[in-house]
């Protein structure tokens, strides 16, 4: 007789099965914190760069400034009193503004310890007593009071980069410069602002006048292009394709290689601009509009790809009720299927638009890394782009490019996350769930 089965056989099968169970929790929790550690890390880096960034950034966004009495003598500016622009334009408002620092120290002789003296200013500060005289001719023969940014040695003094107790030798101040500041500190002349140079003005080889103004305007005539020529034709490729093309051998290539496209470096396009818009049609090198066209050529197949995935997300029963009522094919996508995938689209484009605002290899391949000190005023006058622009301010050897590339690279990050955050507002504003 069988003896039944009793607890004591089946209890092996349920340790068993309950220590299985505990495996695969423990395996569970044990993954679960292997993700938590990663987006730890992550964030963690991520805050980093931005503490690091900023640390190095928030210095260019004050400027010191030095503010004197300039005479502005009538015999130097206008000798024959005629006030005709282009005799005051050139007027030599160079030799006033050191005149005004001469009379602030009058014991300072001698041709060397003047030019030391005259490095104080910026070079700039000619130009800006020009502007004013410009702007109202009826001051010559007054006196004015204007304020000078510094020159960028004497702004790092004075931001403390540039220490004191350094010897002589090893510094770019001299002790005279040091004793002359102090003296226009104590004076109350020296004080710190807000640095507006830096987003209103373009390049410059003085790092004091040197601003993101120029590369800001180049970006956006090269980016509206880019979005202009990308996303109508990345649309309607993706239409094309994935509501009119035959499924065949050929359609396949071409959906294979606008796949590859999109993980081409950019250097690539950056060289087949190069060939073919320069080379070949003789565009003028340095316009954004190239740039536009370049970035085009690399946005394209995010564009299609994302387009067409927001395509076939769109459910078959939208076509098929429409077509059930009468519509036309045509009727079909313009009326019913393209504006359901329409905010899929614009996250897609937006999305490459902020790759292809970061980009600075291909823009460097079609010469948009010249020195351009002009704002441009439209797409064919030659500029530069704020990557480009980073780019060329960290190759730089004045301390003072370092603090302007960090701010730069904040500014750029800032339309990065602006970009981006469009993006995920459309998708979660737009979006239909089916």
């Amino acid at each position: 007789m069988n003896e039944p089965h009793s607890s004591t056989t089946r209890h092996p099968t349920t340790e068993l099965v309950n220590a299985g169970l505990k495996k695969r929790y423990r395996s569970e929790r044990l993954f679960k914190l292997y993700g938590l550690i990663a987006v730890t890390i992550a964030i963690g880096m991520l805050g980093l760069l931005f503490v690091t960034i900023g640390g190095r950034a928030l210095p260019a966004f004050v400027q010191t400034f030095v503010t004197i009495d300039v005479q502005l003598d009538a015999e130097t500016i206008d000798p024959a009193g005629t006030r005709d622009p282009e005799v005051l334009s050139t007027a030599n408002y160079q030799a006033l503004v050191r005149q005004s620092l001469r009379d602030i120290f009058p014991d300072v002789s001698g041709r060397r310890d003047q030019r030391e003296l005259y490095r104080l200013f910026s070079s700039g500060a000619p130009f800006e007593v020009r502007e004013i005289v410009m702007a109202n001719p009826s001051l010559i023969g007054s006196e004015i009071t204007v304020s000078f940014p510094v020159s960028a040695d004497i702004d790092q003094l004075s931001k403390g980069n540039i220490s004191r107790d350094v010897p002589e030798a090893d510094r770019r101040v001299s002790d005279k410069q040091i004793v002359w500041f102090d003296a226009l500190d104590s004076q109350g002349r020296i004080e710190t602002r807000f640095n507006t140079a830096l987003f209103t003005q373009g390049d410059s080889r003085e790092p004091e006048l040197a601003g993101i103004w120029g590369a800001v305007v180049g970006s956006f005539y090269a980016l509206a292009i880019t979005l202009l020529l990308s996303f109508p034709i990345g649309v309607a490729s993706a239409v094309y394709l994935e509501e009119y093309a035959p499924k065949n051998k050929l359609t396949d290539i071409i959906e294979v290689n606008i796949n590859n496209l999109a993980a081409v470096p950019s250097i690539v396009f950056g060289l087949l601009g190069l060939a073919m818009f320069l080379n070949f049609f003789g565009l003028p090198r340095s316009a954004p509009l190239v740039g536009g066209l370049v970035l085009s050529l690399m946005t394209l197949p995010t564009v299609i790809i994302a387009s067409r995935a927001s395509l076939m997300s769109v459910p078959p029963s939208i076509r098929e009720a429409a077509l059930g009522l009468g519509a036309s094919k045509l009727q079909v996508i313009v009326h019913h299927v393209l504006p359901l995938a329409m905010p899929g689209m614009m996250t897609g484009t937006i999305i490459g638009m902020a790759r292809a605002l970061g980009e600075s290899a291909p823009l460097l391949m079609i010469g948009m890394v010249a020195f351009i000190v002009d704002i441009p005023q439209g797409p064919m006058d030659p500029a530069t782009a704020l990557p480009v622009q980073i780019f060329l301010w960290a190759d730089a050897p004045e301390r003072a490019f370092v603090e302007r590339t960090s701010a730069a690279v904040m500014v750029l990050l800032a339309f990065l996350i602006v970009m981006n955050g469009l993006a995920v507002w459309l998708r979660s504003k737009f979006e239909q769930r089916w």
